[in-house]
């Protein structure tokens, strides 16, 4: 495959970044929800179906189901992201939101070590001392309300296994879409994902229908925003850019879900949140220069 050229390139970056900052709205709109946080995972991915669905079905090949093997890795993809979901909000059960996202934000850590053992993408020194300042970043981002106890013991396992189920995600998101459009990975692993939660959210017992119009307005926000467009984006742009850097890059995640909670909910942002955000970014700056150029794919 030929090299990407620069422009691609430069526009991947900012479509990764653009979605991050899509998926920072998602824990405002977890916090205003009028349903559990499974369900709320759950009409997340449903209520971005009939958009999908739309788009795929405009864009389909002759074949509207992929006959060459590719449907049982975008199954897997969408399982996948469901268990992410999934264990990340059962984690704020039984810890604080400070260790659930620090130890979430874990996952470029796997999807490097899965690059490097399932792909073969090489990384360099310099690209490790970047994933290790920007999660020093992130760390830094909540380190004044990280705990550790033995109250938050299962919760924090929980945390971690959700950064093994984003990995794994990301990692089956790269690969597919050697083979596969941004829509297609979409359409298919958005689905999937909505297949798993549904019985997931039912075993729980939890609240799954809004109870006001505000409710429901609170979902469709979450759906076209942090599902549609930010993981549409970040499926596109990673046809483009090696998966460590694109999970790396995703810590801009935290930082812009920081900076929305202090302008939409008054949370604090202090010279701590600051420092960590700048930390990211310099974390992030430093892999991008340590970044081997990528091949073309799918568009």
């Amino acid at each position: 495959m030929r090299a990407t050229d620069a422009s691609t390139d430069r526009k991947a970056l900012t479509a990764l970044v653009a979605g991050a900052i899509c998926i920072g709205f998602a824990p405002i709109f977890v916090r205003l929800t009028e349903v559990g946080y499974t369900a709320t995972a759950f009409w997340r991915v449903t209520l971005a179906l009939p958009l999908l669905c739309a788009v795929w079905l405009a864009r389909r090949p002759r074949s509207a189901v992929p006959n060459d093997g590719r449907l049982r890795w975008l199954a897997l993809a969408g399982a996948f992201f469901a268990c992410d979901l999934a264990v990340w909000h059962q984690s704020i059960r039984f810890t604080s939101v400070a260790n659930s996202t620090l130890l979430a934000n874990l996952a470029p850590v796997f999807v490097t070590a899965g690059s490097v053992w399932l792909f073969g993408e090489r990384i360099t020194p310099r690209f490790v001392g970047g994933l290790v300042l920007a999660l020093a970043g992130s760390a830094t981002l909540v380190g004044d309300s990280f705990r550790i106890s033995l109250g938050t013991v299962f919760g924090d396992a929980l945390g971690i296994v959700t950064a093994v189920f984003y990995a794994g995600y990301l990692l089956g998101v790269s690969r597919l879409r050697q083979r596969a459009s941004a829509v297609e990975v979409m359409w298919w692993s958005t689905l999937a994902c909505a297949g798993v939660l549904l019985p997931l959210t039912l075993a729980l017992g939890e609240p799954l229908w809004p109870r006001t119009a505000r409710g429901w307005e609170v979902l469709a926000g979450l759906a076209l925003v942090s599902q549609v467009a930010g993981q549409g984006l970040i499926a596109w742009a990673m046809a483009h850019l090696p998966a460590a850097f694109s999970s790396v890059s995703l810590l801009v995640q935290p930082v812009a879900a920081t900076l929305l909670a202090w302008l939409l909910l008054g949370e604090r942002f202090g010279p701590w949140q600051a420092l960590g955000g700048a930390i990211v970014i310099a974390g992030i700056v430093t892999c991008r220069l340590a970044m081997a150029r990528p091949a073309a794919a799918v568009g």
